[in-house]
């Protein structure tokens, strides 16, 4: 009889420990939630940076925490770190150490995220690029390939003799075929900026590029990095004339507080891009 006390006991205990876990990684969740937020209330560039900073950290301080389980849950806060470290290197770390580190952190959260699912597991054990030709979850494969790229950037020998550069193509081609209008229609947008780039006989196709940006813009014309990548990368270096016109189109729009609230972050910096890019126009 004691010992089936003792163990009633301990079972109690246990469950009381799971619910105050589970309520713990509710709280940490939905504080980071409300730090990343960027579509309520006034958007201050400068001091989001520490809220972005806060969201990582406690992200980072839940995800050990979730049920084993819970996949849901492990999955979409996997997610979360993988866009929020890209986009706290990409807005607020200059080119350095830091920013490599931020980048592999978001590569190291998306592939993650992507180990989830057995059959690309399985699919990696033979052929990595394989794995990720058939990945099911867009957002994962979208920044393991967004952060894996800024990463080759600072080890560009390596992009060439591992075939890393494959890898980011690879995971734009997927990811749009899972949802080529993701957020604001990046995996077209990624994919074009990639092709404008990369030299021709690695598979640079700067035809290519321009009809992936237009078809991003036309998904999303209220996400301006669309129209400015197009610019950067397409109009400016080919002389095309419509680089001016669609610089000052815009700035134009960025006057609009409704487009600006609708991508706070991400609209301040494409309209920082476009002021620069604008520079020689008259």
């Amino acid at each position: 009889m004691r010992r089936k006390v003792l163990f009633v006991g301990l079972a109690v205990v246990l469950a009381s420990s799971c619910l105050a876990a589970a309520s713990d990684v509710e709280a940490l969740l939905a504080q980071a939630a409300a730090l990343y937020d960027t579509g309520h209330g006034d958007f201050d560039f400068a001091a989001y940076e520490g809220q972005l900073r806060e969201a990582i950290r406690l992200y980072e301080e839940a995800l050990p925490l979730v049920p084993t389980d819970d996949g849901a849950t492990r999955l979409a806060t996997l997610h979360q770190l993988a866009r929020a470290y890209f986009e706290l290197a990409n807005a607020y770390i200059p080119t350095g150490p830091d920013q490599e580190a931020a980048y592999v952190a978001g590569k190291d959260h998306a592939l993650a995220s992507l180990r989830l699912d057995p059959d690309f597991v399985a699919r990696e054990a033979t052929s990595f690029r394989d794995a990720l030709a058939n990945a099911n979850d867009v957002e994962g494969v979208f920044w393991y390939g967004t952060n894996f790229g800024c990463y080759l950037n600072y080890h560009q020998l390596e992009a060439i003799l591992s075939g890393g550069m494959r890898d980011v193509p690879a995971c734009y081609e997927r990811a749009m075929a899972l949802d080529e209008t993701y957020l604001a229609g990046a995996p077209l947008r990624s994919l074009g900026c990639y092709l404008a780039q990369v030299p021709s006989f690695i598979g640079g196709d700067l035809a290519r590029a321009r009809e992936l940006l237009n078809h991003a813009i036309a998904i999303a014309p209220e996400f301006l990095q669309n129209a400015v990548d197009l610019s950067e990368w397409v109009l400016k270096p080919s002389g095309d004339k419509a680089l001016c016109m669609t610089l000052q189109d815009v700035k134009t729009r960025a006057q609009d507080p409704a487009i600006m609230s609708t991508w706070p972050l991400y609209n301040e910096l494409s309209l920082r891009r476009a002021e620069s890019l604008s520079s020689g126009c008259p």
